[in-house]
């Protein structure tokens, strides 16, 4: 197997943040380089070593960089998806307080990221009545689902990670015609057009990130959804009283597929958007953070209908 080595450059305080994203989306070992680490050794190197070599001085000088691999296949592609969708996240909360939280491909040029990872991508089908595909693939001959298009971008998901299936087959289960749905971090827009062909009379998207919002408008476009049937906010929904005015209101379905720390932040909040009959997705949960996640939504008062598992990633159904 040919793995992809990514570095993502930050500071010494930003090393804990991205590590942690890391293991909540199943990458368990990465590698640190942070000058403070060297510090103590280059100043006082005859407590340790005779001769230290001269090249090491650069450490002086490194900036700090968190490095992990990945799969080349389409698993590794759709994590690396995921991994750019948190950094922005990340990045439009802090700022650059943490660095510049960029990431580099060592032995991939920006422009083959930007469009080798469609060799990846073909159609395939998700739960029992979708097939999801790529805007520049033709629909297989013979096909009897329902055709779900889509271009993602290449930060924004696919959809063939294991946690988008879970909640897909969720939605299958909890759509009815005409329901009302909301997508919390809805990336692509996936889940919300899936529930639009699935019978949602309308599906309400909200990411923080403004390219995720453009990408979604567009991928909706592409299935013939336009407003007030499917409409799409950037924003918070912990901090901008903006969004929060925009989609007030109780819906049929909320779903949300965002990592661990995320849902354990709405937590507080989703019930601000659920009737007595609403049903709650969550999703984006690794293995060894569900109790975490469990925990945090029954304490505010939610109850636990399913859960669903691939993989090590969970999605879990809940109501008031």
């Amino acid at each position: 197997m040919d793995w992809l080595e990514i570095k993502i450059f930050t500071n010494t305080e930003g090393i804990e943040h991205i590590g942690g994203m890391l293991l909540m989306l199943g990458i368990n070992g990465y590698s640190v380089e942070d000058k403070n680490d060297f510090e103590e050794f280059l100043t006082q190197t005859e407590i340790y070593w005779d001769y230290v070599d001269e090249s090491l001085n650069r450490l002086k000088t490194v900036e700090t960089t968190v490095t992990f691999y990945v799969s080349d296949d389409a698993e590794g592609r759709e994590q690396l998806s995921l991994v750019r969708g948190e950094l922005e996240r990340i990045r439009s909360n802090v700022g650059d307080s943490l660095g510049r939280l960029e990431m580099e491909f060592s032995g991939l040029q920006q422009c083959d990221w930007e469009n080798g990872w469609k060799k990846y991508f073909k159609p395939f089908t998700v739960g029992e009545s979708l097939i999801i595909i790529p805007s520049w693939e033709q629909i297989p001959k013979g096909n009897t689902r329902k055709v779900l298009t889509i271009d993602p971008g290449m930060s924004f998901g696919t959809g063939q990670h294991h946690t988008t299936k879970l909640c897909i087959e969720s939605l299958e289960k909890c759509v009815f015609d005409g329901c009302k749905v909301l997508d919390l971090g809805s990336g692509s827009g996936i889940l919300s057009i899936a529930s639009l062909l699935l019978g949602a009379g309308s599906a309400t998207a909200v990411d923080i990130d403004h390219l995720a919002v453009d990408v979604s408008k567009e991928n909706a476009a592409l299935n013939n959804f336009y407003e007030p049937k499917f409409t799409a906010y950037q924003g918070d929904i912990l901090s901008d009283d903006e969004v929060k005015a925009k989609i007030s209101g109780k819906y049929d379905i909320v779903v949300a597929n965002i990592v661990a720390d995320v849902l354990i932040a709405f937590a507080p909040v989703f019930k601000d958007y659920m009737h007595e009959n609403t049903r709650l997705i969550c999703s984006g949960i690794i293995a060894h953070r569900l109790d975490d996640v469990k925990n945090a939504l029954q304490q505010n008062g939610y109850k636990i209908i399913s859960k669903k598992e691939e993989s090590e990633w969970f999605a879990v159904e809940l109501s008031l």
